[in-house]
């Protein structure tokens, strides 16, 4: 099995690397005002899944930040009631009759 998953991870970087040579021709993106950048298509590729990782990661810091407070506020011991409330347990309750309602 580890040598499946070699295969398949050598298999994928092949598959990118050729990718990565048979796209070397100039492409130009145009943004905005007349501005436009020229760089290989491969580069242009990356950087746009480099910016969506990006925009990804920086979505999901929020939701991050709130699992994070709340798997601390869940990991406190919480406080001792300061009320004067026995520690006795409380009494069983008598069974329920179900079949008289």
């Amino acid at each position: 099995m580890k040598y499946i998953l070699w295969l398949l991870k050598a298999a994928i970087f092949f598959t990118l690397f050729a990718f990565a040579l048979n796209n070397q021709q100039n492409a130009t993106v145009h943004f905005f005002f007349g501005t436009q950048w020229t760089a290989p298509q491969v580069l242009i590729v990356l950087t746009a899944f480099g910016a969506g990782l990006v925009a990804g990661v920086l979505g999901m810091v929020p939701r991050w930040l709130k699992h994070r407070s709340a798997a601390q506020r869940a990991a406190q011991p919480e406080a001792a009631p300061v009320a004067a409330e026995s520690t006795a347990p409380a009494p069983p309750l008598p069974p329920h009759d179900l079949h008289g309602i």
